[in-house]
């Protein structure tokens, strides 16, 4: 089979798509031929935290495809079924955070920017049928991390302001379409003059320029919650839009991950400060059902034959993408 992998060499100089074993399933694991796969910004990371001393690996965390061989001691799913891939191993029931030994499709477990791949039968769930298989392949990893930062930490509720700097990826586009759809109003920024006006066709109430006075722009209004995931270069900036006893929760940082603090405005205002991952199965379930619920479709960038890698990882380093960046395997 043709795969997407990364071996000897930091950064995109270690990857190579070219022909590999095709896997073999074992005993409760099934193998997908996968007709999509979706790109997230921890593949960008991926290509540096993946060192040339450790094994060569598949890359990629999300896909969708048919299963086509299952193992000995499968049951819930058969050959044929139509699914998408649960990227999260080990992480069953929703909890405070991950258990031990919770990993990641994509380093170290071979990923899903390949043919085929062999993964537990537990991490397949039916693909849902409003979705093409272009959006189906970029769904799980984006919507299930916005969804547990709304819904599991957050607690976003119906009236609720709600702040999101930096839209424009794919997890920034779920958050904005499921706060919408729970009845939250949304405010984003954007330098970019596109974003923000997709942004407002998806139902934000106000999308700011990155370069203007955000509590200006906002007229003073405060959040309810913020969702943080910009970092250092806009902490602080983020924080102040909250209300006294409103919430941030963070889920990653595409800038400095330091972050300075002034702790006595910080109490004094009783904010919470939340993080936040992907979530569990139970969690992908739950918002499999929500998707379903207010046909919610991801927003589609572009997507590219997986023999096309560099061109959708530039875009995806240079953040010029509106949504998911996909790749086809078919």
């Amino acid at each position: 089979m043709k795969a997407l992998i990364h071996e000897k060499k930091i950064g995109m100089e270690g990857l190579t798509y070219r022909e590999t074993d095709t896997p073999e399933p074992g005993p409760g694991e099934v193998r997908v031929r996968l007709k999509t796969a979706g790109m997230n910004h921890r593949d960008l990371s991926i290509l540096n935290r993946h060192q040339p001393d450790d094994p060569a690996c598949i890359i990629g965390s999300d896909g969708a495809g048919v299963i086509e061989a299952a193992g000995t001691e499968v049951t819930a799913v058969s050959t044929g079924d139509e699914v998408i891939i649960n990227p999260g191993l080990g992480w069953e029931k929703n909890s405070d955070a991950p258990p031990e030994g919770f990993e990641i499709l994509g380093v170290p477990n071979d990923g899903t920017f390949a043919e085929q791949i062999v993964i537990p039968a537990a991490n397949v769930e039916p693909k849902p049928k409003h979705l093409s298989w272009q959006e189906a392949g970029v769904l799980a990893l984006p919507a299930l991390t916005a969804y547990r930062v709304l819904f599991t930490r957050a607690r976003v509720k119906p009236g609720d302001n709600v702040f999101i700097p930096g839209i424009g990826g794919g997890v920034a586009t779920f958050l904005l379409q499921f706060a919408r759809a729970a009845g939250a109003d949304v405010y984003v920024t954007s330098r970019s003059e596109l974003k923000r006006k997709q942004a407002l066709e998806l139902g934000a109430m106000q999308a700011i320029d990155s370069h203007e006075d955000w509590s200006e722009a906002l007229g003073g209004k405060k959040m309810d919650v913020v969702v943080e995931s910009i970092g250092g270069a806009t902490f602080n900036k983020s924080l102040s839009q909250l209300r006294r006893g409103g919430t941030m929760v963070t889920f990653g940082s595409s800038t400095d991950d330091n972050v300075e603090l002034n702790i006595r405005p910080f109490f004094y205002g009783q904010y919470n400060l939340l993080g936040s991952t992907m979530g569990s199965t139970e969690e992908l379930q739950e918002m499999l059902a929500f998707i379903k619920k207010y046909d919610i479709k991801p927003v589609m960038d572009q997507t590219y034959p997986l023999a096309s890698y560099e061109q959708a990882f530039n875009r995806l380093h240079q953040a010029a993408q509106i949504g998911n960046i996909g790749f086809s395997m078919t």
